[in-house]
């Protein structure tokens, strides 16, 4: 019996890479002009569009006219698309961000004629650990890898299993995606090559010698040969049948089942098979940081505020703002291994999703502010938990206070902390009569230096002009009695105009707001700062407090300044980390895809001048400046491996800040980074060594040893990813580094030290000769700008604690730092009342988090996670009440219907780390 070997002619297309989307996009018309002009000619022939939609729709905006074309050979079963939208680097989004770009592309591709049905993954570095989850969520049986596979897999197929114990087959592709690309490159050898892929096949399915085999022909950005049906049909390699076909004819070869397949349970990064590229989530951290933030923006503020509080009017720009999001998360765009212009079109991508967030959120927040009062203001809590929890508000200073506080429509009054004064003397300029009508001309209706005209006033004694001005005006004023008093008061020259502002300050207050709801509050006069203190939902009634220059202390965490500008943290059970904050400043001669230091490394870890400045000394946050000057070597020579002898003077400001209630140190670090070809790091003692490391990310809490497995073709360093936290320490004593965005780590020296990277510079997108890489992973093509010159800053904060992480309150303490509070100027009359507060949404669970919250078709769909090694259950309650409830799968296909309890909750059993979608039917709101 013949061996089968089902060819799949394909192109592995990269939307932007080493040269930007619009060019990359001229070679991609040019490439499907050819492929789908043969098809149209020969019915023998076959194409697997690299499992994204993207590219069909690229292609669609330059040849509209293609589309019936296109969908006749989908329905055919000639052309596979999908069921991507776009192939996404796993490790550098959301979970959720995943999630909606495999339901974008599989609808897109069920309106062109039906989506490949494998989860094709053909070149992502790794994979993460939650994706057997996610795929079988969306009706997938299969999966289809190549870079991740660990070193003890040794057949083509294997049982990927999700931490949750969801298993999916999934194709191995040894050699690549392209392990048959030269197959037909000469017609001469076509026979010998196929006898040679036969062997290297069968090296991988020895027990089913006679089963169809797999192999990929085709390469980056290129076409299949013209006359690949004749050419295979006249090869005649003894016992071999070669046909042409997609993915998808393959995949009905194989079994849906796992049974008897060997298993790998968790995320795919071994280094033994492939190159996984780990440099990529360092490099160019400002595009980690864009994606960190917009998907934030859309996810937990700007689609939960939709959904529970608007109508349908604002969903195009939500899919507007996903569209971007999904766009950038591109395996070689947020990445930031693309040329520099590549990097430019990414940021401003994730700049618009930021912005379309933001645009949402105004709108909504709008709208519900307008029954607020409008010296006060809606404040919104994008948790679904009821928080007290620090808002930074610009009010007004009533008149005559000595200090301010916030008031709630219950009455009940908090203390706001003052940060900061705006300036209440705007101008003072004597101006020629001549040029009065000039500034007359400054004012627009009664807006004036972008704040509105309360009063003024015309002075013919003193020749004085004065505007008073602040956020809300005189309805009733006329800039035109303005010029008729200033007329009355002609001859005199020359005018002083003096505009002055009402009294604003900005403050920091405590401010109590439920689940995914809403509340409002309003400033208040108070005699004396002291005469109202912070409340803590911990009861513990300490305010946050700067002591004798160096020192924070809420009660529940005390940060104390070394000589050196590092930090000691220290709890109220005696738990202590000293040193934390060392910044290792170290030489980088890679590229975008891989660390390299130089032969001749010189590491600085010691500042020559540290100084202490107290920002803010509470009682809501106290705020400490740990300025550290350093002189970093200029660049690297990279033909000598050492660091130049040259320095740049580098000053770095840490700003350190506490907040009365939370348990962990906020730090911001900032500096402008004159230097090229290094590595910045922070360094964190950790208060007992750990073995391993547990980071969160994409829906799933994984746990990493102090080393990688190698094998392949880069040295398996053990720097990985981590989104929302990274912990590390025994039972004894730990550190948390909770995060806004992904971000590189790796345990040092033994498991004693976390080492977070803050700034990698490099100047070449890859290298053709690389310390510790074989082969070039693309181009060598310079990219001045990934050395990242100019200001720079990265926000993380520090959690000591005992225990394991998931009983200790790491989640809940990540979930509170990267969601504050949101607060929305009120528009009523300033005589209104205060609305009382609103629960939107509230989901109660251990290691329960809510990952989204979006309108679905009138139902309010959320996401949730059992991100906790242990079974539990979900409670959901709706501030509105909840008439039905449903399951529904990853793609919002409603199922099994859910009791309502009598009191209105929803209760949903977990398995650990599961993720379950559910749909509510709720009340008209009142």
């Amino acid at each position: 019996m013949d061996t089968e070997i089902i060819v799949v002619p394909h192109t592995h297309w990269d939307r932007e890479w080493y040269e930007p989307f619009q060019r990359f996009r001229l070679r991609l018309v040019a490439l499907l002009d050819e492929v789908f002009e043969r098809m149209e000619d020969d019915p023998r022939q076959r194409f697997t569009l690299d499992g994204q939609l993207a590219a069909v729709e690229d292609y669609l905006e330059v040849r509209p006219e293609r589309r019936e074309q296109i969908a006749a050979l989908v329905r055919a079963g000639r052309l596979a698309v999908g069921p991507w939208q776009i192939l996404l680097d796993e490790f550098l989004c959301s979970g959720e961000n995943i999630v909606r770009n495999l339901e974008r592309g599989l609808a897109g591709s069920t309106a062109l004629g039906g989506a490949m049905p494998v989860g094709y993954l053909p070149d992502m570095f790794g994979h993460v650990a939650q994706m057997p989850q996610i795929l079988a969520g969306a009706g997938l049986a299969h999966a289809c890898v190549w870079r991740g596979v660990p070193d003890r897999i040794r057949y083509h197929a294997f049982a990927w299993e999700a931490p949750d114990g969801t298993a999916i087959r999934t194709e191995y592709l040894p050699g690549g995606y392209g392990n048959a690309a030269g197959l037909m490159d000469d017609a001469a050898l076509v026979t010998r090559r196929a006898t040679d892929l036969v062997a290297r096949l069968r090296a991988w399915r020895p027990d089913l010698p006679q089963d169809p085999m797999l192999a990929m022909y085709g390469a980056d950005h290129a076409a299949p040969a013209p006359d690949a049906p004749d050419l295979l049909a006249a090869a005649g390699a003894a016992g071999v049948q070669l046909r042409l076909g997609t993915l998808s004819e393959y995949f009905v070869t194989q079994p849906a089942t796992v049974e008897g397949l060997p298993a790998v349970r968790g995320e795919l990064r071994s280094h033994a098979r492939a190159n996984i590229l780990p440099g990529v989530i360092s490099v160019r951290g400002h595009l980690k940081q864009a994606m960190g933030r917009a998907e934030r923006r859309v996810e937990r503020y700007a689609e939960p505020l939709a959904a529970l509080w608007h109508d349908p009017s604002v969903q195009r720009f939500l899919d507007m703002a996903w569209t971007r999001l999904i766009d950038a998360s591109c395996h070689d765009s947020v990445t930031g291994c693309g040329c520099d212009e590549t990097a430019q079109h990414v940021a401003a991508r994730l700049a618009e999703a930021d912005e379309l967030g933001r645009a949402v959120c105004d709108l909504v927040g709008a709208r519900l502010a307008a029954t607020v009062p409008r010296d006060g203001y809606l404040v919104f809590n994008p948790t679904p938990a009821p928080r007290t929890a620090l808002v930074r508000l610009d009010v007004e200073l009533p008149p005559g206070a000595v200090a301010v506080g916030l008031t709630d429509s219950a009455g009940r009054t908090t203390m706001a902390q003052l940060l900061d004064r705006a300036p209440t003397l705007l101008a003072d300029d004597l101006v020629p009569a001549v040029e009065l009508p000039a500034v007359l001309g400054r004012v627009h209706g009664r807006e004036l230096y972008g704040q509105e005209i309360t009063a003024w006033s015309v002075s013919a004694a003193d020749a004085t002009l004065t505007f008073g001005v602040a956020r809300h005006g005189d309805p009733a004023f006329d800039l035109e009695d303005v010029r008729i008093a200033l007329a009355d008061a002609a001859g005199t020259d020359p005018w002083r105009v003096r505009i002055g502002a009402a009294p604003r300050v900005t403050v920091a207050a405590l401010v109590d707001v439920p689940a995914l709801g809403h509340a409002g509050v309003r400033p208040v006069p108070l005699p004396s700062p002291d005469q109202v203190t912070p409340d803590h939902p911990d009861g513990s009634g300490a305010a946050a407090r700067a002591t004798d220059g160096r020192t924070l202390d809420n009660g529940l965490l005390r940060v104390e300044v070394a000589e050196d500008g590092t930090l000691r943290l220290s709890t109220p059970d005696g738990l202590t980390a000293t040193g934390v904050g060392r910044l290792v400043d170290g030489g980088d001669v890679g590229d975008s895809y891989n660390y390299a230091p130089p032969a001749a490394d010189g590491l600085i870890d010691r500042p020559h001048a540290v100084r202490t400045v107290v920002v803010h000394d509470g009682p809501v946050v106290a705020v400490l400046q740990v300025v550290r000057d350093y002189r970093w070597p200029a660049a690297a020579d990279i033909d000598a491996g050492s660091r130049s002898v040259t320095t740049e003077a580098v000053t770095v400001a840490t700003r350190v800040e506490l907040r009365a209630g939370e348990r962990f140190a906020r730090l911001r670090i900032e500096f402008d980074n004159r230097c090229d070809d290094h590595r910045l790091r922070l360094h964190l003692p950790l208060p007992c060594p750990a073995r391993s490391s547990y980071a969160e990310g994409q829906f799933a809490v994984v746990e990493r040893g102090l080393t990688a497995e190698g094998g392949g073709g880069e040295t398996p360093l053990p720097t990985f990813p981590a989104s929302g936290f990274v912990a590390a320490g025994d039972r004894d004593g730990s550190l948390a580094v909770l995060l806004t965005q992904p971000t590189e780590y790796e345990l040092v020296d033994e498991g004693r030290e976390l080492a977070v990277t803050l700034l990698r510079s490099i100047g070449m997108l890859s290298r053709n000769r690389h310390a510790l890489r074989d082969e070039p992973a693309g181009p060598q093509l310079p990219t001045p700008r990934a050395q990242c010159r100019g200001d720079r800053s990265v926000d993380l904060a520090v959690l000591p604690f005992r225990g394991a992480w998931h009983a200790a309150g790491v989640i809940e303490a990540t979930e509170a730092y990267r969601h504050e509070l949101l607060g929305f100027p009120g528009t009523a009359d300033a005589s209104a009342a205060l609305p009382p507060p609103v629960t939107g949404l509230t989901v109660d669970g251990r290691g329960v988090i809510l990952t989204s919250l979006r309108d679905r078709g009138g139902r309010a769909e959320l996401r949730v996670v059992a991100e906790t090694p242990a079974a539990t259950a979900a409670v959901i309650r709706a501030g509105r009440g909840i008439r039905e409830a449903w399951r529904a799968d990853l793609l919002g296909r409603p199922g099994d219907r859910l009791t309502v309890d009598d009191d209105g909750a929803v209760r949903l059993p977990l398995r650990a780390w599961e993720i379950a979608t559910v749909q509510l039917d709720m009340a008209e709101p009142a």
